[in-house]
């Protein structure tokens, strides 16, 4: 179902940037339109203002242009003649860079279960400990920050170099999305089961059920934020 259109931005939808900020303002102003938009707050189609932006972020127009400009690049916006600058991210678009992370982060779970040593075993099997704590404590905070932490180090296992800068590409998430997922008891403990599940198959060795379990994992998240952001239940 397509998203209503949100209303004219003005509004709280993005909170200004904290000052510490300020030494890489570009890269804050990229990450937070970015993340704005992929967690649903812009709709498709929707007309953004430069002026309107800079006010919200508290920053000049300068910045926003040059995010803007970034974001056109990556297609997730486009700019038209005398219609100015347009939301072009859509369910469509987020099932694509969902499946695209699927195949990544399973590929990379693949090469993992091979390379990866006793040391980096221990540390994944501490870090799903460190998951069933936080799951049974009902910590959301605690949980996002862990499973970027458990990714990451999949990540580091698979000594991949390239798959690795490709995947940074496919963060869709947020943390307000993120948060509204982990606050959910039945989705904890099935994220709890599905980490547990391709970890057991990465330090086991067995590459094709770590490759597949991970890419069911991804997928049946990346259904999830379609739900919450695009209120779209269909498979991918």
């Amino acid at each position: 179902m397509q998203k209503e259109a949100l209303p004219a931005p003005g509004g709280d939808r993005i909170e200004k940037l904290d000052p510490r900020f300020l030494t890489t303002l570009r890269d804050h102003v990229h990450r937070t339109l970015r993340s704005a938009i992929l967690s649903g707050r812009f709709a498709a189609n929707e007309r953004v203002n430069e002026r309107q932006l800079a006010d919200q972020l508290g920053v000049s127009t300068t910045p926003i242009k040059e995010a803007l400009r970034q974001l056109e690049t990556e297609g997730l916006v486009e700019t038209l003649p005398r219609r100015g600058v347009l939301i072009r991210f859509n369910s469509g678009w987020a099932e694509e860079m969902i499946l695209a992370r699927a195949a990544l982060e399973s590929m990379i779970a693949h090469l993992a279960a091979k390379r990866i040593s006793k040391n980096e075993a221990d540390t994944i099997e501490a870090i799903v400990a460190q998951m069933k704590t936080a799951t049974a404590a009902g910590s959301p905070e605690e949980l996002i920050a862990l499973n970027e932490t458990f990714h990451d180090q999949i990540h580091v296992s698979s000594r991949c170099k390239y798959l690795a800068r490709m995947i940074e590409r496919q963060q869709f998430y947020d943390a307000s999305i993120r948060r509204v997922i982990h606050s959910d008891p039945q989705e904890r403990d099935k994220a709890l089961s599905e980490h547990a599940a391709i970890a057991a198959a990465i330090m086991s060795g067995n590459s094709d059920k770590a490759e597949r379990v991970m890419r069911d994992h991804v997928v049946r998240s990346g259904e999830t934020y379609l739900k919450i952001v695009f209120e779209k239940n269909e498979d991918i």
